[in-house]
């Protein structure tokens, strides 16, 4: 109620007038934007997503343009919207107004962004195809034993876990110390996989987590796929100048009938992977506190994970010993069935089943 409305009841008051019976109907005044204005909400988080910054573990984000300039976006697209609007409408998406902070992602490549907007593409566009679209990495290396692990659950007061002092190798396990999980998240169903072997993380381990995805909920979930549409970041065992990455991949199309297509993440934007704040970061939360004593421990975990918003999430341990440092001659690349695109194809390649 506005200062002005206060004064002027105050004054009635004071002089005696009774007061009146007229009630303001229920429902009165103007309606929200977005009400009169059907799509309006969808079309500015489509204007921002593929350019959202900020920390993907948390609910904070904040993007590159000015409210002026989505304003502007806006009404080209045939909404009538202005800077204070679009204000109002991105801290009801979770978005803050934020100063810059000295958080160095790495080396800026000059295509970061044009990127980003490819990928955004390539992925939606094989969603509304009703196609499969996964996003893939390997979550930390994990120690295997009774070690502390961050975080702090609910315990009866005075009984917290007793665990080792110090995170030295428990020379029991001999060279299985770590657990490595690789996951693969289905974008388009919120279903999450990851498969948790301890021998090293390769690029054949990598692809073989795929496989076994593949096998046992991609295949059920798009029966009549012929294409799939991986999102990885640019480094690491399923890197852009991994040889034995396309290698491996190449072996799996043989092998399913599929043509895969891969985009990966431009350097140092690893944690904008979907893969890290839809699935890694609840199965951090989910087992926070709780030492990750062996893998049944750390599957039975992994597979508890779920969220309100419907994640649900299935595991596997990969026993498979991996050996590192497996080279791809320059005529085994060569065969490889590999079609680059347009733009940038070190980043974005399609590799078919032939």
């Amino acid at each position: 109620m506005s200062s002005s409305t206060v004064n002027t009841a105050t004054r009635q008051v004071r002089a005696g007038i009774e007061p009146s019976d007229r009630v303001r109907e229920a429902g009165a005044g103007d309606k929200p934007a977005i009400d009169k204005q059907p799509g309006l909400m969808e079309a500015l988080d489509e204007l921002v997503h593929p350019e959202t910054r900020g920390t993907p573990m948390s609910a904070l984000r904040w993007t590159l343009k000015s409210t002026y300039e989505l304003a502007r976006d806006l009404q080209s697209r045939g909404f009538s919207a202005s800077a204070e609007l679009v204000r109002r409408l991105l801290h009801q998406m979770g978005y803050s107004l934020q100063a810059p902070a000295k958080q160095n992602e790495g080396t800026q490549h000059p295509d970061r962004d044009a990127q980003f907007s490819y990928l955004n593409d390539q992925a939606m566009r094989r969603l509304n195809r009703g196609e499969p679209v996964i996003s893939v990495d390997t979550k930390k290396k994990e120690l295997i034993g009774n070690y502390a692990n961050r975080g702090k659950e609910w315990q009866p007061k005075g009984e917290p876990h007793r665990v080792n002092v110090h995170d030295f190798k428990d020379v029991s396990l001999g060279e299985f110390a770590k657990a490595i999980p690789y996951g693969v998240y289905d974008v388009g169903n919120d279903e999450g996989w990851v498969a948790v072997g301890d021998s090293a993380d390769t690029a054949e381990f990598a692809v073989e987590s795929i496989r076994r995805w593949w096998n046992t909920l991609g295949r059920v979930r798009f029966p009549n796929a012929k294409r799939l549409l991986i999102t990885a970041d640019a480094g690491g065992s399923n890197g852009y100048r991994v040889r034995a990455w396309k290698w491996h991949l190449a072996e799996l199309a043989k092998e399913t009938g599929l043509e895969i297509t891969v985009c990966h993440y431009p350097p140092g934007t690893s944690k904008w992977n979907k893969i890290e704040h839809r699935l890694f970061s609840f199965i951090s939360m989910n087992w926070r506190g709780r030492p990750l004593t062996d893998i049944r421990t750390i599957i039975e975990l992994i597979v508890s994970t779920k969220t309100k918003t419907g994640l649900t999430v299935q595991a596997d341990y990969n026993s498979n010993w991996y050996p590192t440092g497996q080279k791809i001659t320059d005529h085994d690349f060569n065969a490889i069935p590999l079609r680059r695109h347009d733009w940038h194809g070190d980043w974005n390649y399609t590799i078919t089943a032939a």
